[in-house]
């Protein structure tokens, strides 16, 4: 078994996977001083910085594509900061499915 080749495509199983690496580089491409100034430069609240510094959240599309924005980096480049070398992304079918509220997309 190649030790390169991850056994799951879960981005939380992979070794390489470290999110700290990327809002660092954020923060130094930036000239940001610290976490609290990367959060407004993302337009987001100062824990969602500290949830995906200890692994607690993910760092998901709409925030990529915001990092994507400020920095002018490519997402790609974004995601090998993070480690993130998985080649197909997932995505649940059960965000594709409509709300049971009754409303149409029409309305």
């Amino acid at each position: 078994m190649n030790i390169e080749t991850p056994t799951s495509n879960r981005l939380a199983d992979q070794v390489a996977y470290d999110p700290n690496n990327l809002l660092d580089s954020l923060i130094e491409r930036l000239h940001l001083k610290n976490d609290a100034a990367l959060s407004r430069a993302l337009e987001v609240a100062p824990p969602v910085i500290s949830k995906i510094r200890h692994r607690r959240l993910p760092v998901g599309a709409s925030l990529l594509i915001r990092m994507h924005e400020v920095s002018d980096l490519s997402i790609r480049d974004l995601r090998m900061l993070m480690g993130d070398r998985r080649d197909k992304f997932r995505i649940s079918d059960k965000q594709f499915k409509p709300k049971k509220n009754g409303a149409s997309l029409d309305d």
